[in-house]
């Protein structure tokens, strides 16, 4: 479990998806086709401005998509993972994978 070819592995890890709340919000938006804010706020248990700050940090890696529409005369902002986003959220979740088999000793 010591060599240089692990510890790259664990460095290499998608660190905009590795902060808690951001997994939570990829992992949420992973399981729908798309969610408006109140339904991440209510999935996540974050505050209005951490969802906020959190989805412009996953938008800008390009990993979520923001619609921001009306429905009448109210607004609705919708989030969806986008297909880079997919791919990046199943890479990560197969390098923890990984990691952790590797830790555990269990494949």
């Amino acid at each position: 479990m010591g060599d240089k070819d692990f510890f790259r592995e664990i460095k290499d890890i998608d660190k905009v998806i590795h902060e808690p709340s951001r997994l939570a919000i990829m992992a949420v938006l992973y399981g729908v086709e798309e969610g408006d804010f109140k339904f991440l706020l209510n999935m996540t248990g974050l505050s209005k401005g951490n969802l906020s700050a959190h989805v412009s940090k996953l938008e800008n890696a390009g990993y979520i998509k923001v619609e921001k529409k009306f429905v009448g005369k109210k607004p609705l902002t919708l989030y969806s993972i986008t297909e880079k986003g997919r791919s990046a959220f199943e890479i990560y979740l197969k390098n923890l994978e990984r990691i952790t088999s590797k830790i555990t000793g269990k494949n």
